[in-house]
């Protein structure tokens, strides 16, 4: 999709993706705004390299709403979605060891820091950001912040953070309700069919990357939501009975 990208330091996704992989990491300091360990890095193969977050798995505080699996996996989860979704919505991220063990290793998105990112969640007509609202109604997000959305000076909009994202429970919060009750995009409903046929065949690498992240009924719920999405053909609505919007929403 983007060639030679300045999102991922003249790296493409593929390139980036590839070198998550086979790269050596190198940590530079930490992210301490961050309420799990959020390690800023380097990683590099001796020809190529780039900037990149790692989260390891032991540094995740236990969340008494996610107790199985891990928030690494998840975001790997999140990936292969977007992924599947043909939307590149989420930054190249990889499940792999690292200088603290196993973790989530992510692309830093290079963003353009002259948008405007409260102005920028409040539109309404902009396609990269209604995609991100369905990818958050399919892996049921609960916290898409305001500083959780990663526009580029290409303009290609990513968005980070999915740790808390998969549960079984319907537990969508989000800044991006803007397009609730409104028809799914043809664009949204092509792609949602296509996951729905990918979920349904166990070797499919979709269904094995989440298997390996997820538990059973929490894979069973993915499949159900793009049912539904696919069923109704609308953006979904708040949940009466869960915080529609994370807090702080910035």
């Amino acid at each position: 999709m983007l060639s030679g990208s300045t999102a991922f330091g003249g790296l493409t996704p593929a390139e980036g993706l590839d070198l998550l992989r086979r790269g050596e990491i190198t940590v530079e300091g930490r992210l301490a705004a961050a309420s799990n360990a959020t390690l800023y890095c380097t990683v590099s193969d001796g020809v190529r390299s780039a900037v990149c977050v790692y989260k390891p798995v032991a540094g995740e505080r236990p969340l008494w709403d996610f107790p199985d699996g891990t928030l690494a996996g998840r975001e790997v989860s999140a990936y292969a979605v977007s992924e599947a979704l043909g939307w590149s919505v989420v930054p190249p991220t990889v499940h792999r060891d690292g200088p603290y063990g196993e973790g989530m290793v992510q692309l830093w998105v290079h963003g353009d820091t002259t948008v405007d990112l409260v102005a920028l969640s409040r539109e309404t007509e902009h396609r990269g950001l209604r995609r991100m609202a369905v990818l958050d109604a399919v892996i049921n997000n609960s916290d898409r912040k305001i500083g959780h959305l990663l526009p580029t000076s290409e303009g290609h909009l990513y968005g980070c953070d999915h740790g808390v994202s998969f549960a079984e429970d319907y537990k969508l919060r989000t800044v991006l309700w803007q397009w609730q009750g409104q028809p799914l995009s043809e664009e949204a409903l092509t792609a949602l069919t296509e996951v729905r046929t990918r979920l349904r065949q166990p070797e499919d690498p979709l269904s094995a990357e989440l298997g390996t992240h997820l538990t059973g009924p929490e894979v069973y719920a993915v499949r159900a939501r793009v049912d539904l999405l696919i069923h109704h053909g609308i953006h979904p609505y708040p949940a009466p009975d869960w915080p529609s919007v994370p807090w702080p929403p910035v």
